[in-house]
């Protein structure tokens, strides 16, 4: 992925994957962190329920990376990938 100011340069591949990890995050990442969440708060006392703070942070990371990505989408030009694997 390279990036200017205004564009985010991608080759396919890397924009099907980028949309992959998006759809990911947010139909299936976002319900399992959720649960984790639910069940967490059954354990009581949140000031002191580490697998509570756990599941907040985890989803702070996984919305910031949502965020990240949509910004990504939003700006990608797909680009010819001209590389081989052979060196």
């Amino acid at each position: 992925m390279v990036k200017d100011k205004e564009n985010v340069y991608l080759t396919a591949k890397g924009l099907s994957q980028a949309k992959e990890e998006l759809e990911f995050l947010k139909k299936t990442k976002r319900v399992q962190i959720a649960e984790i969440i639910h069940q967490a708060r059954q354990y009581g006392d949140l000031a002191e329920n580490s697998e509570y703070d756990a599941a907040l942070e985890e989803q702070s990371m996984m919305e910031s990376r949502i965020s990240n990505l949509e910004n990504i989408l939003k700006s990608a030009k797909v680009i010819a990938n001209n590389h081989t694997e052979d060196f």
